[in-house]
């Protein structure tokens, strides 16, 4: 052996050894840091083992996402980069979303757009993938939206982070910012590094518009940790706020060790705010935050994690009864929320609920969304509000003065003075808030490709039910208006042809048409001899109507051959059929006749109520299982498919 390589094998053995310890080291440390959110001195340590050219998916995942819980989309796009490139096979399809909406933030829209594509491949049944499908010309929309608010200057911003701006009973600025106060700042919070929140008031100079230096509440409100998003009473006695678990001057956290976020409410007396009580729903295990009041007080929205929420964050709202209490939480439901983030819920005075989302489409990072109040409690849709109050950064907690047109934002954009900035607007357009969707098309001979004249097409729900009928035009054209976010079943008929449907789900674009051409064969009675006791279904080559077991109702399947029925009663004036109804022979004989003579009504009532046929010149009758037309009687074993051939109904002629 040769001693001198020996002792160079072993002295790199043990520097190896050493220089391995010493990074598993710095990572734990790392991941302790950014497992209590202090990403800032997580990344520091990430990036330097990064540099010395260690890989690894986790490595990947918390650098990326310590950009990008920080909003800083742009630097979070190589670490998901290597991450998807290097690891595709092993990441959570999260991250597919997470590096989506930071391809958007640098407006690198054709790539997050495939990114999303995938998400969808992935993910199947999830909600933001959905809405991304539905409404794939969602930058069309974006801009048609956009233009509606022109941006003012707006002087109470600092160098540090400026947001949640919100109005108080006399229509002054109330906001959250980092700055501190009395030249000193509260403490630095580790997921950004920045100081803890206070709350400020700005009040407007009725001169010249201008707000004036901002100044902190005035009372107990401001603690050493966070306040932030409030909402104020119409007559300014009570304020709703966000802060976190910090009670009696006692800090509470989670089971993890996390410090939560709770919303308080307090009281002005003196100038001063008092009386600063937690809120009942509150809990230690989730956060609960960002108060927003309805106009009349009687209700509450906010955002919170809790147990049922589906995403990072949904918004919730809760009753405000008259002593005082309150009501039960009610999530907002699946038009609103989705697995990303909705958060910072204002209500305006008409009850528009403006929001924040990375869920629903939008240009990068937090969008800006409105939906419109319904009956029952919810809302419509939401809709983007366009640029430029949306853009491919964060931009959030929206207020509007209906009255004015007036109102503030914040955002993290390019050009800001601090981390995050409050910006002005003045409204100078209606937002698009209601769906304009339509569906076209083009009836033509299935053979010769003739286009069909007065052929008439039928609108219907998804339950069959007849919404609109109308007649095609010279061009062979018909058009229907419809609802977003809706399915429906567009039929044509016309006399010597056998009708056709086609189903159709609406998206979520405001402005769409959906281009849907039918094409009709040829069918009817033309050329063929009829007489009395033959079967009509038969005569047209119907597939053969059949029912479910131990059912009645009319299966979407049959009403199709139905309006073949339908467009040959009307085609012939003079004849008249009778609806002759069959079941297997599983149950009792007089349970069975009960229940053809069921189906044989429901049959009839179909033909009369929705082809408008006359009723003298339709008749029916049940026969049970007195007719069978194989071997299944009683007893004798036979499969589903060979019972089901016996539950069908007949037309016969009778004149």
């Amino acid at each position: 052996m040769n001693l001198n390589n020996y002792f160079i094998h072993l002295s790199l053995c043990i520097l190896l050894s050493s220089m391995v310890y010493s990074q598993d080291k710095r990572l734990a440390k790392a991941d302790e840091n950014f497992n209590r959110f202090a990403f800032v001195d997580a990344r520091k340590i990430y990036l330097q083992v990064a540099e010395s050219g260690y890989e690894s998916l986790d490595l990947f995942k918390k650098l990326g996402d310590s950009y990008y819980f920080n909003a800083q989309l742009e630097d979070a796009v190589p670490w998901y980069e290597k991450l998807t490139s290097n690891y595709a096979e092993e990441v959570d399809p999260e991250y597919l979303f997470r590096y989506s909406q930071s391809l958007k933030g640098v407006k690198r829209y054709d790539e997050a757009d495939k990114v999303m594509e995938k998400f969808n491949t992935l993910t199947g049944k999830d909600q933001r993938a959905e809405f991304f499908m539905n409404t794939r010309d969602y930058l069309k929309f974006i801009e048609m939206q956009s233009g509606k608010f022109r941006l003012l200057k707006l002087s109470v911003n600092s160098k540090y982070s400026d947001y949640a701006p919100s109005f108080d009973n006399q229509g002054g600025l109330i906001f959250a910012s980092s700055r501190g106060g009395s030249g000193m700042s509260k403490t630095v919070h580790e997921w950004n590094e920045m100081p803890f929140l206070d709350l400020f008031a700005s009040n407007i100079l009725e001169a010249n518009g201008i707000l004036q230096t901002p100044k902190k509440l005035k009372g107990k409100i401001n603690t050493r940790f966070h306040e932030s998003s409030t909402s104020f009473s119409k007559d300014g006695q009570t304020v709703y706020f966000t802060r976190n678990n910090y009670t009696k001057k006692r800090l509470g956290s989670n089971t993890e060790g996390t410090i939560l976020l709770k919303i308080y409410r307090a009281t002005l007396k003196d100038y001063k705010w008092t009386n600063i009580e937690e809120l009942p729903f509150n809990s230690n295990e989730y956060s609960v935050a960002h108060p927003a009041l309805s106009a009349d007080g009687t209700k509450l929205y906010f955002a919170s994690d809790m147990p049922d929420s589906r995403g990072l964050s949904d918004l919730y709202v809760i009753d405000i009864n008259e002593d005082g209490t309150f009501g039960e939480p009610r999530n907002l439901g699946d038009k609103i929320n989705t697995e990303g983030r909705e958060t910072f819920p204002y209500v305006s005075d008409s009850g528009r609920l403006y929001f924040a989302s990375d869920g629903h489409i939008g240009l990068g990072g937090l969008d800006v969304f409105v939906a419109v109040p319904e009956e029952f409690g919810v809302f419509s849709i939401p809709y983007n509000v366009g640029k430029p109050v949306n853009s491919s950064e964060d931009d959030f907690t929206f207020v509007l003065n209906e009255e004015t047109k007036i109102g503030y934002f914040a955002s993290n954009r390019i050009g800001g003075k601090g981390n995050d900035d409050i910006y002005s607007f003045k409204q100078t357009g209606e937002l698009i808030t209601d769906c304009n969707q339509y569906v076209t098309g083009v009836i033509t001979d299935a053979t010769t490709k003739e286009i069909l004249v007065e052929a008439e097409v039928i609108l219907m729900d998804d339950s069959n039910n007849e919404l609109q009928r109308t007649i095609t035009n010279d061009k062979g054209r018909y058009k229907f208006d419809l609802e977003c976010d809706t399915a429906y079943i567009v039929r044509a008929n016309k006399v010597d042809y056998n009708p056709t449907e086609r189903l159709l789900a609406t998206n979520n674009v405001l402005e769409y048409e959906h281009n849907l051409a039918l094409q009709l064969g040829e069918g009817g009675l033309a050329g063929k001899e009829v007489k009395p006791g033959d079967d009509l279904a038969k005569l047209l080559e119907l597939e053969i109507i059949y029912f479910d077991f131990d059912k009645f109702f009319i299966r979407p399947d049959a009403e199709v051959e139905l309006q073949k029925i339908i467009a040959t009663l009307k085609e012939y004036p003079e004849l008249k059929i009778d609806v002759r109804s069959h079941t297997d022979s599983r149950a009792t004989g007089s349970y069975n006749m009960f229940l053809s003579e069921r189906r044989a009504t429901s049959t009839v009532k179909y033909i009369i109520e929705k082809g408008g046929i006359d009723r003298s010149r339709v008749s029916g009758r049940g026969y049970g299982e007195t007719v069978l037309i194989n071997k299944c009687k009683n007893n004798v074993p036979c499969s589903d498919e060979e019972h089901q051939l016996n539950r069908r109904s007949e037309f016969i002629v009778i004149e």
